[in-house]
């Protein structure tokens, strides 16, 4: 599993836009067009536009 941090408030916006709890997931990726989230209980990954 990969480690993640706590997303940021604009990371949090963009979680949210994508339908997601931003409580349950994690940062793991941060690159100019995308976002890539692993979620904090099951390890799931997911790749949202940010």
């Amino acid at each position: 599993m990969k480690k993640g941090l706590r997303p940021t408030k604009r990371q949090k916006i963009a979680i949210q836009a994508a339908r997601l709890n931003c409580n349950n997931w994690l940062v793991y990726k941060n690159t100019n067009s995308q976002l890539h989230l692993v979620h904090r209980e099951t390890g799931t990954t997911r790749v949202i536009p940010g």
